[in-house]
């Protein structure tokens, strides 16, 4: 068996002779049901001279025993203990570093696995000529459906090779450390560790990556596959998903702060402006989606942690924002709470602040004028010409304000529209709601009454039982619209959804020629968003119902199938 427990003692004599090509880290902590997968990963790639070294940070569950029994069970696989645990990626890794016997190096984390042609796709860029690493294309994979994306695929579209960051500074969005094969001389030439006791680590030991490699090589191939589960429980979540924690915000802006150390002792202050902008772009944007959930105390916390380190950004990080972005951060270094929640609803959606304020011809976000001329710079919407433009892209906002079980597979909702440049006009407006699950819309007309100024609300009931599904049956995500017209024109837009509400789920029973259906009403992900409606066939197929039904379909049995109940749960 293959193990080491203390870094600074040899490997065992059972280690095979042959140098390996390429040592491959694989971190773990309490993860013994994926600790198999992820080893076999590597195991199984078409390069096979590798070594594997197991980096165990201490489990307390049988990661140990199941690590134990893969080294024993394949020559390559080295297993490694750490003596207590170290709370994180880094210790591990850098012990693992220590009895490396590679020129190259990759590393894996436990829950995730690597393609079969990772190792020969990288070394192969490396054998190509002289680098410091070479990086691949990273497929995220949802654990909760399999939907399959690639990370920042912009980044890693084409091959290329770049003599230093400076050639494309964009790639400070990708920072992964497991993305990437190394040069062992690269790494050790600059004393390049992940550092120790801190989170995010990934993001300064990517970024001295960036800045200390004089030349490394982009390939478009997948190199990596990252598993993602977005409704882990909070305790197994990861860092990245922990942020209601404001201990996460500190680590994040805490690592922000190094990597800005870096930049100015490495000559690379130049950089950063790209870096701040990956910053507001990445790190920021993944908590801005979030405000809207946090009270007033934690979103003063929050900006107590964030504002000092915004006021440290370089000026034109923040101007390459889109307006949406601008006005979150202006509102919260402002400390404007209630407006953040209410800005931050819109972003991502091309929707309307519920209110403006006209003053000496120009036109401001919010009610009121802001006082400082940097505030009124960043809230100021006059170029949007709100006022005139077509109405077709007027902008709107739509805001579900209730939503309720109907009956059968019908939910009720409480629209209310507001229309702050007062395009809309005086009086009821007839509305219509737009769904399209299958080859035709499910549509449902009301209307929407007048309550103040540029201000508007109805009730609509949305029958979902009524959809014309396709006769093989419908799964999927759709999001319903609202469509106005005026003076000939529509304007289509969409409704945020209440920001919490629990799942309404409905059955929708067999209908001649169609199987039943599972219908679920919920708000859009973890951001406040849309509304969103799944469909999911149950039971039996509609392929397999077809001959049923020709048989079936008499008047009598379609009339009672249009009035079979559909039951909410």
């Amino acid at each position: 068996m293959n193990t080491v427990t203390d870094p600074s003692t040899s490997p065992p004599a059972a280690t095979p002779a042959r140098t390996p090509d390429v040592t491959v880290t694989v971190i773990v902590y309490n993860d013994a049901g994926r600790l198999p997968r992820a080893v076999a990963s590597v195991l199984r790639q078409t390069h096979a001279n590798i070594e594997v070294v197991i980096s165990d940070d201490h489990s307390t569950d049988a990661t140990e025993e199941v690590a134990r029994a893969l080294a024993a069970g394949d020559p390559r696989v080295v297993y490694l203990r750490l003596p207590e645990n170290s709370g994180g990626c880094s210790a591990p890794r850098n012990r693992a570093l220590e009895i490396a016997r590679a020129p190259y190096l990759m590393f894996l984390d436990s829950d995730d696995e690597l393609p079969a042609r990772a190792v020969e796709t990288l070394l192969a860029a490396h054998r190509e000529r002289d680098l410091d690493f070479a990086m691949g294309a990273v497929h995220r994979i949802r654990v909760d459906g399999g939907r399959r994306t690639t990370w920042m695929p912009h980044l890693v579209a084409e091959r290329r090779t770049l003599d230093g960051i400076e050639a494309d500074p964009r790639l400070f969005f990708e920072h992964l450390s497991t993305s990437k094969m190394y040069a062992r001389s690269f790494l050790d030439r600059h004393g390049l560790r992940f550092p120790e006791g801190i989170h995010y680590e990934d993001q300064l030991f990517s970024a001295q990556a960036y800045c200390l490699a004089k030349t490394f090589t982009v390939v478009p191939e997948p190199v990596y596959r990252w598993y993602i589960a977005p409704y882990a429980a909070s305790d197994a979540a990861s860092i990245s998903n922990q942020r209601h924690k404001l201990t996460n915000v500190r680590d994040r802006v805490h690592v922000q702060r190094l990597i800005d150390v870096f930049l100015a002792e490495s000559g690379h202050e130049a950089l950063r402006e790209d870096k701040d902008f990956k910053f507001l772009k990445h790190d920021f944007r993944m908590y801005a989606g979030d405000l809207p959930y946090r009270d007033d105390a934690w979103l003063a916390s929050f900006a107590d942690l964030v504002v000092p380190y915004l006021d440290t950004l370089a000026d034109g990080a923040c101007a390459r924002l889109p307006r949406s972005e601008r006005v979150v951060l202006r509102l919260l270094r402002d400390r404007r709470l209630s407006d953040v929640r209410t800005a931050a609803r819109g972003l991502g959606h091309d929707v309307a602040p519920r209110r403006v304020t006209p003053d000496g011809g120009r036109v401001y976000w919010g009610e009121g004028v802001p006082e400082s001329p940097e505030a009124r710079r960043e809230l100021d919407l006059t170029d949007l010409e709100l006022d005139t433009r077509p109405f077709f892209t007027a902008l709107l906002r739509h805001e579900i304000t209730e939503i309720s079980r109907g009956p059968g597979a019908s939910i009720d909702l409480t629209v209310r529209t507001y229309d702050p440049a007062l395009r809309l006009p005086v009086g009821p407006q007839r509305a219509v709601l737009h769904l399209s699950p299958g080859r035709r819309r499910l549509t449902a007309a009301f209307r929407l009454s007048p309550v103040g100024p540029g201000l508007f609300e109805g009730r609509v009931r949305l029958d979902l039982a009524a959809a014309r599904l396709p006769l093989q049956g419908f799964e999927g995500v759709r999001h319903p619209v609202l469509r106005l017209r005026h003076q000939g024109r529509t304007h289509t837009g969409i409704l945020l959804a209440p920001l919490e509400f629990p799942p309404l789920t409905a059955r929708v029973p067999y209908r001649a020629g169609l199987t039943p259906h599972q219908v679920t009403a919920r708000p859009e992900g973890h951001n406040p968003g849309r509304l969103q409606i799944t469909w999911r066939p149950v039971g039996g197929t509609a392929t397999d119902l077809r001959p049923v039904a020709r048989r079936l379909s008499t008047p009598r049995t379609r009339r009672a199938a249009r009035l079979a109940a559909n039951i909410w749960h």
